[in-house]
């Protein structure tokens, strides 16, 4: 192949990169969210999913109908928007005993424990 043919074939394929190096920007779900403590990473709450839901992107978990997900933050919810909750579910292989952690609608599932009070509220990012 040509030089020409190479530079060519390089710059197609940087072009093609370019989103995955400029990164996807989605819009935020919400500015605010409430937490048990500043940094998120304690659980407020253990609930069972109602019903199955398909994330819609990297930022959601797939949940299953009777599954049981660790809540650590609720979104405050805004205007035109829905009301989310971050958690964690636990798949039923041992590789998924790390679990997987996303956003998922509140609507659909049902508090089961509170383990303490979400009274921090604090910024996203």
């Amino acid at each position: 192949m040509s030089r020409r043919a190479y530079l060519v074939v390089l710059l197609l394929c940087l072009g093609l990169m370019c989103p995955l190096v400029m990164g996807i920007f989605m819009d935020k779900l919400a500015s605010k969210k409430r937490c048990a403590d500043d940094d998120c990473v304690y659980t407020i709450s253990l609930a069972r999913a109602e019903e199955d839901y398909s994330a819609p992107d990297c930022r959601f978990i797939n949940i299953k109908k009777g599954q049981l997900i660790y809540v650590y933050s609720k979104l405050v919810k805004e205007k035109d928007s829905g009301e989310f909750w971050a958690g964690s579910v636990y798949g039923e292989q041992y590789e998924d005993h790390m679990g997987t952690v996303g956003y998922f609608p509140s609507s659909l599932v049902s508090e089961q424990h509170v383990y303490q009070e979400a009274n921090k509220t604090v910024p996203t990012t």
